[in-house]
C-alpha cells in the first residue's frame, strides 16, 4: 500500500529509521514507509491512502486537490478532540465540513473514536502512539532517580497538579521545556528544568528518573506515559488515555482525583513490590500492545 502523510511540515520524502527526533507522527511514517508533504505541496504521484494531519493553527488547505491523488483520504487527530472549538466560527464550520470529506477518521484513544463518530457520523479506527526503538534501544530501562513531570504549568498540560504531587516522592522533581512554557516556573523549588532536547536525547533523560506523573487533562497522543512504559517507569495519569490505561493501570485515576495520585505515590515510593510490579507491568503491556510489529499488524488502512 502507497501512503502518504500532509501535515503542516515543510519538507517532502520519507523518515529514516535512524531520525533523532522520532516523536509519534515521525514513527508513523516511518513504521508505514510513508512518504511526506507538506499540506499545501501537491504531489505528481498517486497514493492508495492519504493522511492529513489538520495543523492547529492555520488549518485550512485544499482538500479537493488530496482526494483527486488519494484513493482514501483520512484525517489524523492532532491534539485533544475539543481543541477546533478555539478556532474563530467559520474555521470550525469549515472543520467540520472537511471531516466530512474524509473517507473515515484515525484518532488517538477510544473515547476519543466514540466523539468523533458522534459528531461527524464518520467511521474511526484508532492510530496508536509508536515508539520506533533503533536509536533508544541501549539506552537503559529505569536505573535512576527522581520524578519527570510531564508537562509546563499551563492549563493543557497540567503542570502544576503533577508538580504538587510529585512532591509525594520526597525526590528531586524534573520537568522538560516545551511549547507552553510559562514565565516564573525557573522560580519553582525542587524543579530541574530541562533544555529543549531531541526526542532520542529524551528518552535518555528520562531513564535516568523512577517515577513519572503526568496530570493532564487534554487526552491526546499519551506519549510520555508510553515513553515511561517503555523504560519501565510507573506513571501516574488521568483515565482517557489509552496508553496511560493500558500501560498503568494501577496507577490510573479519575479526572482530578489529586488525592487518589498522592495517595499512589506514597505507595510507590513505600512499598517496593508495588513499585517492581506496576514497573514490570508497564514493561509487559508495552511490549504486548505498543511494539512495532503490534502496531503494523494492527493498522487499518482500508
Amino acid at each position: 500500500m502507497e501512503i502518504a502523510f500532509f501535515t503542516e511540515g515543510n519538507w517532502s520524502g520519507k523518515v529514516t529509521r535512524d531520525n533523532l527526533n522520532m516523536r509519534t507522527e515521525m514513527a508513523w511514517m516511518c513504521a508505514l514507509n510513508a512518504d511526506h508533504y507538506n499540506l499545501h505541496t501537491i504531489p505528481n504521484k498517486s497514493y492508495d491512502l492519504g493522511i492529513v494531519i489538520i495543523p492547529k493553527k492555520d488549518p485550512t488547505f485544499d482538500v479537493k486537490k488530496l482526494k483527486d491523488i488519494c484513493n482514501k483520504l483520512a484525517s489524523m487527530q492532532e491534539g485533544p478532540h475539543w481543541y477546533f472549538q478555539d478556532y474563530p466560527l467559520d474555521q470550525q464550520i469549515w472543520y467540520f465540513n472537511t471531516l466530512q470529506e474524509m473517507d473515515f477518521l484515525y484518532v488517538h484513544n477510544e473515547i476519543d473514536a466514540k466523539y468523533y463518530h458522534g459528531l461527524t457520523g464518520k467511521k474511526c479506527k484508532l492510530m496508536p502512539s509508536l515508539m520506533i526503538e533503533d536509536m533508544i534501544s541501549s539506552i537503559p530501562n529505569n536505573t535512576g532517580t527522581g520524578v519527570m513531570i510531564g508537562g509546563n504549568f499551563c492549563q493543557w498540560y497540567g503542570g502544576f497538579d503533577s508538580y504538587i504531587v510529585a512532591q509525594e516522592f520526597e525526590e528531586e522533581v524534573f520537568i522538560p521545556s516545551m511549547g507552553r512554557k510559562i514565565e516564573g516556573e525557573e522560580q519553582m523549588e525542587n524543579l530541574t528544568h530541562l533544555p529543549y532536547m531531541n526526542w532520542v536525547n529524551w528518552i535518555s533523560e528520562l531513564s535516568k528518573r523512577k517515577y513519572g506523573v503526568h496530570l493532564m487533562r487534554t487526552h491526546a497522543a499519551g506519549t510520555f506515559a508510553l515513553n515511561c512504559a517503555y523504560l519501565g517507569i510507573p506513571c501516574i495519569g488521568y483515565e482517557g488515555l489509552d496508553t496511560q490505561m493500558i500501560c498503568h493501570p494501577d496507577c490510573t485515576i479519575e479526572l482530578g482525583d489529586t488525592t487518589k495520585a498522592k495517595q499512589i505515590a506514597k505507595k510507590l515510593r513505600k512499598d517496593e513490590e508495588f513499585y517492581l510490579y506496576c514497573s514490570n507491568m508497564a514493561k509487559a503491556r508495552y511490549e504486548q500492545f505498543y511494539q512495532e510489529d503490534k502496531f503494523l499488524k494492527q493498522f487499518d488502512g482500508k
